[in-house]
């Protein structure tokens, strides 16, 4: 299936508002011309530095701005991280990504990263990083370091976005995805439904996602989880699941080639909606008990319903076989 880069926010909304069978059908194509349909990547998610975070974002439990649940820590020694990834690999993840709750990485934090990369590299995991903004030159230091992808949301359509967050721009987020491709760096970059966007806006999402050339290798798919204390546990209204559903099966239609995330809310979620999501084209999860600071889908349900579906982790060679092949259809 050939890849484009030219996607408009009116095909996207077409997609998502066509019948379900045929959405589903055409994602199904899409999934099994790039992928095996049986497999789910597996990723594991680490909060190395929490809490404390100067933005402003209006769903995030890390800032301080608001009144949450979470309270500021100081960053991770680095047997506690290295603990973490060994319990994730030995649980089947292939990636493990880590996290810090900085506007931008301060230098000796960058530094102290670039060293936990490398000590989670040698254990034979893909290594990726969200640590906020990027300068050029810090995207080439991660990428000496070792890392493999770097995360880095555009969290949602651009005219959404100054009703979400005010303390940094949308075209802040495009320039540090610039940086992390210009150092040869994977990049991992979604969103996040259901905090008050049309059915447009998230079409508009996807299109700004899927114009990038090459695509996001990783495509996070994130459902709003409404952490008391920030701004949209009280403003936003409930999501449709379905909605879910039609915008992972967009995504994997208009990014054949990626991995797309069933990410954010799936401690909430049925196993039918998952199911639903996985024949839309999700091929990748977050595995483990937490994601930042919410909670996760246990791993052993995960297990059960990975067994109930026949679905089975994909293999460290699988999941990198596959990640390179975005890069050479871009090239072609």
């Amino acid at each position: 299936m050939e890849l484009r880069y030219d996607w408009t926010t009116e095909e996207i909304e077409a997609l998502m508002e066509a019948p379900l069978p045929d959405l589903i059908y055409r994602a199904q194509q899409a999934l099994r011309a790039h992928f095996d349909p049986t497999c789910v990547q597996l990723s594991t998610l680490l909060s190395v530095k929490t809490g404390g975070c100067p933005e402003d974002c209006k769903y995030c439990a890390q800032s301080a701005r608001y009144a949450t649940p979470i309270a500021p820590e100081r960053m991770l020694d680095k047997e506690a991280v290295l603990q973490a990834a060994r319990r994730a690999k030995e649980r089947g993840a292939t990636r493990f990504c880590m996290s810090a709750a900085w506007r931008e990485p301060p230098r000796e934090g960058l530094k102290r990263f670039c060293d936990l990369i490398r000590a989670v590299k040698d254990l034979g995991l893909e290594t990726c990083a969200t640590l906020g903004m990027l300068t050029e030159k810090q995207a080439q230091a991660l990428k000496e370091a070792g890392l493999d992808y770097y995360n880095h949301n555009i969290d949602c359509a651009p005219d959404f976005y100054e009703k979400i967050i005010t303390t940094r721009r949308f075209e802040d987020r495009i320039r540090t995805l610039q940086h992390v491709r210009k150092a040869g760096l994977r990049v991992c970059s979604g969103g996040i439904i259901g905090m008050g966007e049309t059915r447009r806006q998230r079409a508009a999402m996807i299109a700004e996602l899927a114009r990038m050339r090459p695509h996001p290798e990783s495509v996070p798919v994130n459902l709003l989880v409404k952490i008391p204390g920030t701004p949209l546990a009280e403003e936003a209204p409930d999501l449709d699941p379905f909605e879910l559903v039609r915008t992972i099966a967009a995504a994997r239609i208009a990014m054949p080639a990626s991995f797309v995330r069933l990410s954010a809310g799936r401690e909430g979620m049925s196993d039918e909606l998952q199911a639903l999501c996985f024949l839309a084209g999700a091929n990748s999860i977050f595995y483990g008990e937490k994601l930042l600071t919410a909670p996760n889908a246990a791993p052993d349900r995960d297990a059960r319903l990975f067994a109930r579906l026949g679905l089975r982790p994909a293999a460290a060679e699988e999941a990198s076989r596959a990640a390179n092949e975005e890069a050479a259809c871009s090239t072609a």
